[in-house]
């Protein structure tokens, strides 16, 4: 300061808008963090609230059924599906310092942000061999920790768990069955002896626990690889199995309940490993075009996620599987005239000579409304799905298209690279001229599109039915996962249940668009998601839904059950009992209920009282007859009659 000169007063600062923003943000943040301090902070205070809100909670099926004198019977052993089990670092590349035996997948997914690439490189498997990269090392985390919470706060297995611990369970009568679930399954047991390991698991539980045999729960994918194991530990060792001979089943095994089981597949697979998206996703790109899948901001979400996803060979167990036969064709599939609006179902069997009234190119069914035509599981624009199928223009040859010539010769795509890199135009508008394709000819474009990846897939599953099943071929374990090219074990007093959610749209077939030709960096098919319903079938947002558990559609989840498995058949040779049971989906009814006691979501309804309930009596001894049998309350029973498979 000058003496003399006198100091200028401060000017003082304006009150912006923008301020006030930020100042009620900060607040409502403030007060939000207090709320969840003291909520969690008082032990009465959680109860006490929610009881405001909703009334007397609900008292848990374990507390219940203990009190009515329940106790332990039968081991448990839980089977996780995809992506719910953790895993952890034991040898990597010199980025991932520090990470010994930390979660690189479940938990917090610190990493994820902290280096993103260093985590990519190292969740990725050999785009050849489908095992681990030379120098990683990425294992299952292994105990009940494994997949009780896929992440703080967002259970899995934890209620159950919960409430089997209250009839008296602990881990010398429970198990989770973890296994690396980004393997193809006979792989599992080639790196980490993960099929052997549950085998000695079980054959331990049942000598520890009176000789009682086991309850095994799937959930998810876990379905597949424990109908993998069934076969795989009853097969001989020239075959790939473990040599214990028929008989291990029954002697170990009492009741399989499976938990939304994908056994016929579900579409969705396809969506991720054909464009990386689902339905969320292809409406994040329709709001934000371009900030996904581009170098905007370094970004390249899209293409990141396909170049690792696409290695992962459990990702391939769960496209479709039963072709036509079980999806349906051009013309007709089993869910035609479903309807999405929630009004009771319509009565009207639809039929191949009732789809036959043709109006301007389109097919109408006996409501008088366009078809839905679900058999058409991916259409390139909307057009091509309501059309008759003898009006569609349609140029499959994939076998003489140039694909020498690639669109991104030259072109700088950042550290991502896919198969898409290596294609020309011309054979990715081959692609698009096709218009419509069935189950089937998915499978043939994801071998056009990307070879590589499905070379591994045809080495380890199989997506036909089996014309003859004492074929010798069908002792190769790539067909021991699909259910409609295997048998059940001749275990007869053995039990299996197909639980699941019903009553939420679930993806069952998609409509395409081409990229534009100026997004050389693209993934260059995208869900169409401008495409919306003015046809029986629900559409929105290029995608059809039909009834499911927002994952797994109905038919996929309960058809072996309801008929292929349903008494003494050439897939359930030694008659096996099998039971249906549906969960109606009901959501929380608020907030503070989390993610509810009915839910019938995929995940949401590993917490559902009613099945929770289910699995604890199977535990302590019932039966699925004391259960009282099947519980359907979809249109199940229908769609399974319009499948014409030899049984």
């Amino acid at each position: 300061m000058v003496p003399g000169i006198p100091v200028r007063a401060r000017e003082k600062p304006k009150w912006r808008c923008l301020d006030t923003c930020c100042w009620l943000i900060g607040y409502m943040c403030v007060m939000w963090w207090l709320f969840l301090v003291l909520y969690n902070a008082v032990p009465s205070l959680p109860q006490y609230v929610t009881e405001a809100i909703t009334g007397p909670l609900p008292e848990l099926p374990g507390t219940r059924l203990a009190r009515e004198g329940l106790r332990v019977k039968h081991p448990v052993v839980f089977v996780p599906g995809i992506v719910t089990g953790g895993l952890e670092l034991w040898a990597g590349r010199p980025c991932a310092e520090g990470l010994f035996r930390k979660r690189l997948w479940g938990g917090t997914f610190g990493e994820v942000y902290k280096r993103p690439l260093c985590w990519l490189e190292h969740m990725r498997l050999d785009n050849e061999t489908g095992l681990d990269p030379a120098g990683i090392r990425v294992r299952a985390v292994s105990g009940l920790v494994a997949a009780d919470y896929f992440a703080p706060g967002y259970f899995v297995w934890a209620v159950l768990i919960d409430n089997l611990a209250r009839l008296g369970y602990e881990e010398k009568s429970m198990h989770m069955a973890s296994y690396d679930w980004r393997l193809s399954f006979q792989n599992t047991e080639s790196r980490d002896k993960s099929l052997s390991r549950l085998k000695s698991t079980i054959e331990l539980l049942v000598s520890t626990n009176n000789n009682e045999k086991v309850v095994v729960i799937p959930h998810s994918m876990g379905a597949l690889y424990f109908l993998h194991f069934m076969k795989w530990v009853e097969a001989p060792i020239s075959a790939g199995g473990a040599g214990a001979g028929e008989g291990w089943v029954a002697k170990h095994i009492k009741s399989v309940m499976n938990i939304g089981g994908p056994f016929l597949g579900v579409p969705k697979a396809f969506a991720g490993l054909f464009s990386a998206e689902a339905k969320d996703i292809a409406v994040a790109r329709a709001v934000a075009p371009g900030v996904l899948d581009s170098e905007l901001f370094g970004l390249q979400t899209l293409q990141h996620i396909m170049s690792v996803t696409r290695t992962w060979d459990a990702t391939m167990s769960m496209l479709p599987r039963g072709g036509e036969v079980i999806w349906g064709d051009l013309d007709s599939s089993p869910e035609e005239g479903y309807d999405c609006s929630g009004k009771k179902p319509k009565v009207e069997e639809v039929t191949e000579c009732q789809t036959k009234n043709i109006t301007d190119g389109k097919e109408l069914g006996p409501h008088g409304k366009p078809m839905a035509h679900y058999g058409r599981m991916v259409s390139f624009g909307k057009d091509s799905v309501q059309k008759a199928s003898s009006a569609l223009d349609r140029k499959i040859d994939f076998k003489n298209i140039d694909k020498q010539t690639p669109v991104r010769e030259n072109v700088s795509c950042g550290d991502v690279w896919t198969e898409y890199h290596e294609m020309s135009w011309e054979s990715v508008q081959a692609v698009a001229d096709g218009k419509v394709y069935t189950s089937s000819g998915m499978l043939d474009v994801l071998r056009f599109v990307a070879p590589q990846m499905m070379k591994r897939a045809d080495a380890n599953w199989a997506y036909e039915i089996a014309d003859d099943l004492s074929d010798p071929k069908y002792q190769h374990y790539k067909y021991w996962s699909n259910p409609l090219e295997s048998t059940l074990p001749n275990a007869p007093d053995m039990e299996i249940f197909c639980l699941y959610g019903v009553g939420i749209l679930t993806e069952r077939s998609y409509v395409y668009k081409l990229s534009s030709d100026n997004d050389t960096c693209y993934i260059p098919f995208r869900i169409d998601a401008s495409a919306e319903k003015d046809s029986e079938g629900c559409l929105k947002g290029g995608v059809h839904f039909v009834d499911g558990d927002e994952t797994v559609p109905v038919l996929s989840a309960g058809f072996m059950c309801a008929k292929p498995w349903q008494g003494k058949t050439r897939f359930n040779p030694s008659n096996i009992s099998s039971f249906t049971r549906e969960f109606q989906h009901a959501p929380p009814a608020n907030l503070l209920e989390g993610r509810g006691t009915q839910s019938g979501s995929h995940v949401d309804i590993m917490g559902n009282f009613a099945l929770i309930e289910d699995v604890l009596r199977v535990a302590a001894g019932a039966s699925g007859r004391d259960l009282g049998g099947d519980r359907v309350v979809s249109n199940l029973p229908k769609w399974s009659e319009r499948i014409k498979l030899k049984l």
